[in-house]
């Protein structure tokens, strides 16, 4: 047990870090039975969980990494009880869907190129394997009456979904106040100093905390932080950029993998990958090209307003993967980052928590590891 200092409040385990993915770890902790502190810098911070587009996506997952493939299907089997709980703790429901997803091509050689990456990927040695199917213009015609011309063919796989994700944002930290966790916004972590005595104190401009363990979930701020515990996190924004319609009748039953209807009656596009460095401003371009590509796919969109647009920082390995460590040089000190967090949340939640609160990482997240980076010298 931690003795604390007299100007340091005192946890068994400290998030830094209360976005979706902090705040998912740090509820599972508390359901652990630690006592949990999030420490968050606030409405400041480049925040990927107030832009994200909201699937739970399985179908495009793994290629290059067979672990992250079945890592992002038990997260998406999870998802259903995960949602539940959330509105069982908090009365909020996160509009939480799985009815398959599907991915649209405007042309023969865009769906011939997807189908064979879906194909190498689930040849991948340690693949385990899941349904997913090709299905031709006329196939799609039948689920979507609304189908533009151009529409060639698609990719189904049934166990992708999505949700509300500002409602998940929302649910996540009042199930986490409901359970007694600290939520500390506008306190940025300046300093982790690993204690003696085992522990860390960990010191913002607004006060000083410790904690037998500490996560750093902190997005971007990671590269910066992990280094202060003897880990590493090599990841670099990435922006993304949405158009959001009036709310409209529903047509889309199924979430697409750039365009999705949401529960509300809204319609979301979302179809940019942008290496901007720290700059989160939207671009009208590459706006129009997304609306133009929804708009081939589903002429009726043209008929609906625009009423906001927006640009976040998604959080991006060299490699794309998740990063899961643990460290060695001060015991107690874990990392967690990744691009998906609204897809991985019931990983993070009911997968990974229990694992921190253990101490230790199970030996299958190995692959995850930053040392996946680490590249030999030459002699």
């Amino acid at each position: 047990m931690l003795r604390p200092m007299a100007d340091a409040a005192i946890f068994d385990v400290a998030v830094i870090g209360g976005g979706v993915v902090g705040a998912a770890v740090a509820r599972g902790l508390l359901g652990a039975g630690l006592s949990a502190c999030i420490l968050d810098e606030g409405d400041i911070a480049h925040r990927a969980s107030r832009g994200n587009f909201a699937l739970v996506w399985v179908q495009s997952k793994g290629l290059g990494m067979a672990r992250y493939g079945a890592w992002t299907r038990a997260s998406s089997d999870a998802w259903a009880a995960f949602a539940a709980d959330l509105e069982a703790e908090t009365g909020i429901d996160v509009a939480h869907r799985r009815p398959g997803g599907f991915n649209l091509c405007l042309s023969e050689q865009e769906l011939e190129t997807r189908r064979g990456a879906l194909v190498r990927m689930h040849n991948q040695p340690g693949w385990i394997p899941y349904d997913w199917e090709v299905l031709d213009r006329a196939a799609l015609a039948r689920e979507f009456p609304d189908l533009g011309p151009e529409v060639v063919g698609g990719l189904f796989c049934p166990l992708d979904g999505h949700v509300n994700s500002l409602r998940l944002f929302r649910a996540l930290h009042a199930s986490f106040k409901a359970g007694g966790g600290a939520y500390r916004p506008e306190w940025p972590v300046t300093r982790i100093a690993p204690l003696s005595a085992g522990g860390f104190r960990i010191e913002t401009p607004r006060g000083v905390v410790e904690a037998g363990k500490v996560v750093l979930a902190a997005g971007i701020a990671n590269a910066r932080l992990a280094p202060m515990v003897g880990l590493a996190a090599p990841v670099r924004p990435q922006r993304g950029q949405i158009l959001v319609t009036e709310k409209a009748a529903p047509f889309l039953h199924y979430p697409i993998v750039t365009l999705r209807q949401t529960d509300e009656g809204s319609v979301m596009m979302g179809d940019s990958a942008e290496e901007a460095g720290l700059d989160e401003r939207i671009g009208l371009g590459v706006l129009s090209v997304m609306a133009e590509r929804a708009v081939r796919m589903f002429p009726r969109i043209a008929a609906l307003n625009v009423v906001r647009t927006w640009a976040a920082l998604r959080v991006m390995s060299q490699d794309g993967f998740p990063i899961y460590d643990q460290s060695e040089a001060a015991p107690g000190a874990f990392i967690a980052t990744c691009h998906s967090g609204v897809t991985l949340a019931a990983a993070h939640g009911r997968l990974l928590a229990p694992m921190i609160a253990r101490g230790a990482l199970d030996a299958d997240l190995a692959p995850f590891s930053a040392r996946r980076f680490d590249v030999p010298q030459t002699a």
